[in-house]
């Protein structure tokens, strides 16, 4: 006989906690698998001593599971954090004093059916790349600036966990959301509405997460943030083809993707693989920017191409995508980066491109 993963979970939300709710409400229960019949899962209790009031609900998940038909064995690990664990980072009030009720950011994800839309968000983009190091971090905050200039209500999700920099490219360094324990209440620099896992950790701290964890706080980051009323939500992906970027397109409705690559070929080849992901992904591929595409030399005039010009252009159309444009390469951009002022909320040839860049998306109701 079969047993469905839905019949197990059935059995274990009859199994009520001593302060009400049960196992699956409680969000307790961690790696649930069916093999044949065994089930095997782990209950992730808040700490040890809550991990010991936990054993009678133990012993009642097992005798109820067992007494399921068709199962054989029932495999049931208790875990609980360590004290040498970090602890998640929390949100802390931005003016001192007293921090308001934590929101723990970094939990495991919560189910859900299927992609959901953000509250208030009617358009969400994902910028991507194949291979770090092509200014996707870089082309991110100025496309938001340079929307934001434009008049679209824009909101960016700084969703690369593991290395966020969009808190001092935005000039946001040190400041930090509020929260009411239950939603938080995001910054806003050069007309764009920000989160950011890097606005609550310390500058340079690393986090040590697993698959799980990410998923989680992506999860909190998207839908437990005020974003308002927004007309386009720029998300700032990892590089390359991992959880985050699969998650994100599991649990939010994402309007399409645009992949940011330089113009040489070992580039494109880490874009082609970015595009193969979305598209396996059902995320539409809206398309290709080329970042660092040209370099002017400021004391002569003479223009170089130090990574090559014209490869993404090449690339979209033999792909059959649209070519959005190209950026420079350009001091002014880091500089301006560094400093947490965009160059796209400044004047000058850099500034246009990036207001070229975000005509063409609103001019094509992308944005």
């Amino acid at each position: 006989m079969t047993i469905s993963r839905e019949s197990v979970l059935s059995a274990l939300q009859k199994i009520v906690l001593p302060g009400g709710g049960n196992l699956v409400s409680a969000d307790l229960v961690r790696a649930l698998s069916v093999d044949g019949g065994t089930v095997r899962f782990v209950i992730e209790a808040e700490n040890a001593e809550a991990a010991r009031n936990l054993a009678p609900i133990e012993a009642e998940a097992q005798r109820q599971l067992m007494a399921i038909p068709g199962v054989e064995k029932v495999q049931i690990v208790m875990t609980a954090p360590t004290a040498a664990r970090a602890p998640a980072p929390q949100v802390a009030a931005r003016s001192g004093g007293d921090a308001p009720p934590s929101l723990k950011i970094g939990r495991h994800p919560t189910p859900q059916a299927g992609p959901e839309p953000v509250s208030g968000v009617a358009r969400i983009l994902a910028i991507g790349s194949g291979k770090g190091g092509v200014g996707k971090s870089t082309l991110t905050s100025n496309l938001a600036v340079a929307l934001a200039r434009a008049g679209r209500r824009v909101g960016l999700l700084d969703a690369d966990i593991y290395g966020p920099s969009q808190p001092r490219m935005l000039g946001l360094s040190g400041q930090r959301p509020t929260t009411d324990g239950q939603m938080i209440e995001p910054l806003h620099a050069h007309g764009v509405t920000v989160m950011s896992i890097g606005l609550m950790m310390k500058e340079g701290e690393a986090l040590v997460w697993r698959g799980p964890m990410l998923m989680g706080a992506l999860q909190q980051m998207l839908n437990q943030v005020k974003w308002g009323e927004l007309d386009v939500l720029l998300v700032d992906l990892p590089p390359g083809t991992g959880d985050v970027q699969l998650s994100l397109c599991q649990k939010a409705q994402v309007s399409g993707a645009i992949i940011v690559s330089t113009p040489q070929d070992v580039a494109l080849i880490d874009a082609r693989r970015a595009i193969d992901m979305f598209d396996k992904l059902k995320t539409p591929v809206l398309g290709l920017v080329e970042n660092m595409s040209t370099y002017i030399c400021p004391n002569c005039g003479h223009e170089a191409h130090l990574f090559g010009h014209g490869g993404v252009a090449a690339e979209a159309q033999q792909l059959g995508l649209p070519f959005l444009g190209e950026i420079p390469l350009n001091l002014e951009v880091r500089l301006a980066g560094d400093a947490g002022t965009p160059v796209a909320a400044t004047d000058g040839p850099v500034a246009d491109a990036f207001a070229r860049l975000a005509n063409r998306l609103i001019g094509g109701g992308m944005a």
